[in-house]
């Protein structure tokens, strides 16, 4: 800066010193000007803090270090609190934290107020005294500063007011809202409608409640009247109430019905209109509060009729509380008992005992109420007069809202009247009037305690049903007071015989029943029976006459555990009479209750079938039969199911046995014959040809019209050929009559109708049976196929039924194959075809078809091949020594009574194995290995045996396994044998 532009610098500094009221943008506008003026390129000014000593950064230009501590209090020497202008050194200069090329500083003193330091790499040069040159604008900068300070406080003392106010005015307005949205909750979450209406009658403000009554939301509510929302009547009623409570200027209560036509809530409301003035007196208009009190109105109203209840009823009713203390009575309390009302008081109810009542009668009582909160029972009480009382009585408990126990009420009525007209009635109902034995009604009781006493102590009851011979002649030689007279003599003499715990009565004219208890057995009633029949037989003197009879006695037994009831002893007793006096009277006769029961019983059980053949309750079920190796269906069994509406699904064991030799048999076999017919032909509809077998029974068989009847079952039929039905007909029902089967067999051959052989092998299974049969196959009974892989005796009669059905060219089927290894077995022994529940199960006929379109035949049994005659014979090794080993855990359990051959020389497969060691096709590796297994298997035995006899039976269980599994390895040995068909390499 030259010296000629002194004046036009100081002017302009001047001027925008004046142009600012800030302290911020006053120090940045004259600090630019400066650098601008004069060669300095970074500015600071730093502005004391009134009582600190350290300077404010408050402004820096030209340098990004200072720029960032612009607003930080800055701790600086000494020199730069220095009163006069100056140069400041390079040490104090760094003190700035500016960059490091700033090395000198001049310092410009702002009197009062602070200092501009302005900064520079190097000393500037200049002519002129900056210092001098700068003074007169630093003494107005000051004079400016300050007024800008006082301008700034100013300015910031108004927005600290403005905040302050806006803040008191937000907080007023919170407070207010929250003070509004309480409002609005407690109004909407009191069950009590809250409206207000301006004085013209227009909705201000309603509550949730008060939405629901009128079915709108109080948005549709506002600026609205009555009219718009209720009739004409209705709004016009409510518009005068609002009246009467502006009036009034008090609240106005009053209680009105509020019902709505369109189905809104109704009831009664209890309402309080009050007016709500302004502080000048003016209307603002009417706050409504209304309470549904219908309920409360109900609940008055049944107080009421309590009240009066309690007051006029017929029965006592006494209160009490929690403690027995008495609290109210009634006035029939009073008169039941003679206790006034004002005596009572106070006391508890022990004033009315009789002691008729044990502590154990209490005991339960109080246990029931409180268990059940209510007793009722009968009572014998006390009057105040002392006497006793019988009074039917209920006490129910009081509880609270913790369903505590706060009362008990107890309403009772005297039945003593009751009591005696019962035991007049007793009397009459239960005893006889002219011998006062019990009567038939009293015998049924005391005969059913008898029984249930004999169930429950294992004891016997005999019932002896008692006739008198000869009484007739009596009663019309002499007259019915003689009559009479003579009953209640022997009537009496007979209960003198019989002990206290025994009943007599008398059933009518000269018929009495003895119910004779608690017997050991049948032998401790012969004595009882011998004097009752002997005071029967004594002679009576009656009005001067010597009269007698006799008694025939019939007698049944109830054991505890016979499935009869009272009723049928009574029969049974009566039926035994009468075989007394058909064998000459004056004598006794036992029941026999096993042969009446086998005649009853089947009686009722064959109507009980025929019933359901009528009813249609049967129903056939359908077994699969098919060839194993291809799984082809040969073909289905039909089996009957009786649906019992009771018993649900029951097997034909359950109901065919008993049809046996009845003709109810024909019935049913011609109702399967009939069914399975209508079956095919619906299979046949469908597509799908599977030929249906049927069982035949032998009094079916029997039958001399059984081929006409199966001629016009057929003729109903035309749709299903002859030879989809075939006939099985049981082994053992063949035998009776094998001349007429064979020919009932050849007859429904000659009609296409096959035939079979069903449970071959239970019977005789001859050559000479089955050549005379024309049987066209043979069932192999399952109880060998089910057994066939641990029996061999079984093994070996389904070999036998095999080799006969091959002799004879007849096909062979095996029924029970329940397993995998059942049906390989079989196809190894040359069997094809099978059924049983390996297979399926019988199916309704619903559910065959879809059975099928799922069936295949296992893969083992698809591979399998027929052995030859030598591995057959190796299977049957196998079998030898798995039963070996069942029989050896039969003894060591107990269900045996003698081991198998300990001896592996002498045992089954010991012999086997060496007659085997001369057969072709097994290598000495096969045989050692074998019989290494066989004698370790031995070995195992013997130690199993010690441990039996020393009674080490838990080790005992432990070594059985290990046999098992041991045994289970050789078995797997020799199967594999069999299947290789010794045609290992020797």
């Amino acid at each position: 800066m030259k010296r000629e532009h002194v004046l036009p610098v100081l002017y302009d500094l001047t001027l925008t010193i004046g142009s600012e009221v800030h302290v911020q943008p006053l120090l940045g506008r004259v600090l630019q000007r400066l650098l601008f003026h004069t060669s300095f390129p970074v500015g600071v000014a730093l502005l004391s803090e009134p009582g600190h000593m350290a300077l404010r950064c408050e402004v820096a230009l030209g340098d990004q270090l200072l720029s960032a501590r612009q607003g930080q209090a800055l701790s600086l020497p000494s020199a730069y609190n220095e009163a006069e202008s100056g140069w400041l050194g390079e040490s104090d200069v760094r003190a700035l934290g500016g960059a490091d090329r700033l090395v000198c500083g001049l310092r410009l003193p702002i009197p009062g107020c602070g200092v501009i330091v302005l900064l520079a790499p190097e000393m500037p040069r200049t002519e002129l005294p900056l210092v001098q040159v700068f003074s007169p604008v630093l003494r107005n900068l000051a004079r400016t500063v300050e007024l800008c300070r006082g301008n700034d406080q100013l300015t910031q003392r108004l927005q600290d007011d403005r905040d302050k106010a806006r803040h008191d005015l937000f907080v007023a307005l919170r407070h207010s809202e929250e003070q509004r949205r309480l409002l609005r909750l407690l109004t909407d979450t009191s069950p009590d409608l809250f409206w207000m209406k301006s004085s013209e009658g227009r909705y201000l403000f309603c509550n949730k409640g008060f939405e629901g009554m009128y079915g709108v939301p109080e948005a549709q509510l506002l600026g609205h009247f009555d009219r718009d929302f209720v009739g004409e009547a209705q709004a016009a009623a409510f518009r005068s109430d609002d009246l009467i409570a502006a009036e009034s200027n008090k609240p106005y209560v009053f209680e009105e019905w509020l019902d709505f036509v369109d189905g809104r809530p109704s009831g009664l409301y209890e309402t309080t209109k009050v007016p709500v003035r302004t502080e000048d007196g003016s209307l603002l208009g009417i706050m409504g509060i209304a309470r549904d009190i219908t309920e409360r109105r109900k609940t008055e109203q049944q107080l009421l009729l309590a009240a009066s209840v309690f007051t006029h009823a017929r029965e006592g009713i006494m209160i009490t509380q929690a403690d027995g203390t008495i609290v109210d009575v009634n006035e029939t309390f009073t008169d039941i008992t003679g206790y006034p009302r004002e005596e009572a008081m106070g006391k508890t109810p022990r004033i009315l005992q009789s002691g008729r009542q044990t502590r154990e009668f209490y005991q339960a009582m109080w246990h029931d109420l409180a268990a059940h909160g209510h007793w009722s029972g009968e009572v014998w009480n006390r009057r105040r007069s002392g006497e006793i009382y019988a009074e039917q009585i209920t006490i129910s408990s009081v509880t609270d809202a913790k369903d505590q126990v706060t009362h008990y009420v107890a309403l009772f009525s005297d039945v003593s009247k009751q009591k005696e007209h019962e035991q007049q009635l007793e009397r009459i109902a239960h005893y006889d009037a002219l011998t006062l034995l019990p009567n038939r009604v009293l015998l049924a009781d005391r005969l059913q305690q008898a029984m249930f006493q004999a169930k429950r102590r294992g004891l016997q009851v005999a019932v002896a049903y008692l006739d008198l011979d000869g009484f007739k002649a009596i009663n019309d030689e002499h007259g019915h007071s003689v009559g009479d007279s003579f009953l209640s003599a022997i009537a009496d003499r007979m209960k003198r015989e019989l002990r206290e715990s025994d009943t007599l009565a008398r059933l009518g004219g000269d018929e009495f029943v003895a119910v004779l208890i608690d017997l050991r057995n049948t032998a401790d009633a012969e004595p009882l029976l011998q004097r009752l029949q002997q005071a029967a037989f004594e002679r009576c003197e009656v009005e001067g006459l010597s009269l007698q009879a006799s008694a025939s006695i019939g007698v049944t037994f109830y054991r505890g555990h016979d499935d009869i009831d009272a009723d049928q002893l009574l029969r049974q007793a009566d039926q035994a009479m009468y075989q007394a006096k058909v064998a000459g009277k004056n004598r006794c006769y036992i029941f026999d209750p096993d042969k009446d029961r086998d005649a009853r019983g089947l009686h009722e059980h064959l109507q009980d079938i025929a019933r359901a053949l009528k009813d249609g309750e049967f129903e056939l079920h359908y077994q699969p039969k098919v060839h194993l190796r291809s799984g082809h269906l040969m073909g289905a069994e039909a089996l009957i199911r009786w649906r019992h509406p009771m018993r649900g699904i029951l097997s034909p064991a359950v109901f065919l046995p008993v049809t046996e030799n009845h003709p109810l048999a024909v019935d049913i076999g011609e109702w399967v014959i009939e069914t399975a017919l209508v079956q095919i032909g619906a299979w046949r509809q469908a597509g799908h040809d599977i030929p249906v077998s049927v069982n035949i029974g032998a009094r079916h068989l029997q039958q001399d019209n059984f081929i006409e009847r199966l001629d016009m079952i057929l003729a109903r039929h035309p749709d299903v050929p002859p030879s989809f039905l075939q006939i099985e007909i049981v082994e053992t029902s063949a035998l009776q009559d094998i001349s007429q089967i064979s020919h009932l067999l050849a007859a429904c051959a000659s009609r296409g109708v096959r035939s079979a052989i069903d449970d071959f092998g239970t019977g005789y299974s001859s050559l000479s049976y089955l050549k005379r049969l024309p049987a066209h196959q043979l069932k192999i009974d399952q109880s060998f196929v089910r057994d066939m892989l641990e029996d061999p005796d079984d093994l070996a009669i389904l070999e036998g039924g095999m080799g006969l059905a091959k002799a004879f060219d007849r096909e062979v089927i095996a029924e029970g194959i329940e397993t995998i290894d059942h049906g390989v077995m079989l196809l190894q022994l040359g069997c094809e075809l099978g059924q049983g529940f390996g297979i399926s199960r019988p199916l309704p006929a619903a559910e065959l078809l879809p059975w099928l379109s799922h069936w295949q035949p296992h893969p083992r049994w698809v591979a399998t091949q027929t052995l030859g005659p030598t591995a057959v014979s190796v299977l049957r090794a196998s079998i030898d020594v798995r039963a070996w080993i069942n029989a050896l855990d039969a003894f060591l359990d107990g269900r045996r009574e003698q081991p198998p051959e300990l001896d592996p020389g002498r045992c089954h497969f010991g012999r086997w194995l060496q007659k085997a060691a001369q057969q072709a096709g097994l290598s000495e590796q096969d045989l050692h290995e074998a019989d290494l297994d066989h004698l370790r298997l031995h070995d195992q035995a013997t130690a199993l045996m010690s441990l039996k006899r020393e009674g080490r039976l838990a080790e005992l269980r432990e070594h059985i396994v290990l046999l098992r599994q041991e045994g289970e390895s050789l078995i797997g040995r020799i199967t594999d044998w069999a299947e290789r068909g010794f045609n290992k390499p020797a």
